[in-house]
């Protein structure tokens, strides 16, 4: 009797599978909450208070509902590469960043905050449409937007993470979870509509 075995992943797939992993949406919107709320405030507590409370309603719970998912086989894995799986995600993320944006105003947070929940939303509005009808790459696009953002928050310097931009955008491909075409429309609606979203509401 022959046993098959699976071929162990090559370098470049384990690469890719970090990078994806390292610089997966959620995360990303993690580190970038906490970073936008330090330019907003420049303290420690109002940092993590507003932080925390983006990273909340715009990471942590939505994620919580694609594990669930996930793990009770409504749809293919923690990434959702089924393009037809992604309806409640998307839906649970628009409602929970929307209730995340109604309590960044009701409880007075400052503009830059707000402003950048705004643009999450817009960004999430518009991918989730094209989702509808074709598979673009939240990677792409929240890694793009990431560095839009940081780039208007901080220093245009900020823009040269797009090198980091470009690898997630390898690492999507390598791995056969999206094509050229569909990461670079991430990429640019990532800048286009997150970055946009975020400087015309400042």
């Amino acid at each position: 009797m022959t046993v098959r075995t699976e071929a162990r992943p090559d370098g470049h797939t384990r690469w890719a599978r970090g990078l994806t992993e390292v610089f997966a949406p959620w995360v990303i919107v993690i580190v970038l909450s906490v970073a936008v709320a330090w330019a907003a405030t420049r303290a420690w507590l109002p940092t993590m208070a507003w932080g925390l409370l983006i990273a909340l309603t715009s990471s942590v719970l939505p994620m919580g509902v694609i594990v669930w998912g996930a793990r009770t086989g409504r749809w293919d894995g923690h990434h959702v590469r089924d393009r037809g799986g992604r309806l409640v995600p998307f839906v649970a993320l628009i409602v929970l960043s929307g209730l995340g944006l109604t309590l960044l105003v009701l409880w007075g947070a400052p503009w830059t905050l707000i402003a950048l929940d705004v643009s999450m939303l817009a960004s999430l509005l518009v991918t989730g449409a094209i989702t509808a009808w074709w598979k673009v790459s939240m990677h792409a696009a929240v890694a793009a937007g990431a560095v839009a953002i940081l780039a208007a928050t901080y220093t245009p310097w900020a823009w040269t993470a797009l090198v980091l931009v470009a690898a997630v955008c390898w690492s999507r491909v390598r791995l056969r979870d999206h094509t050229p075409a569909q990461v670079a429309v991430g990429s640019v609606a990532g800048v286009v509509v997150g970055g946009g979203a975020f400087v015309l509401v400042l």
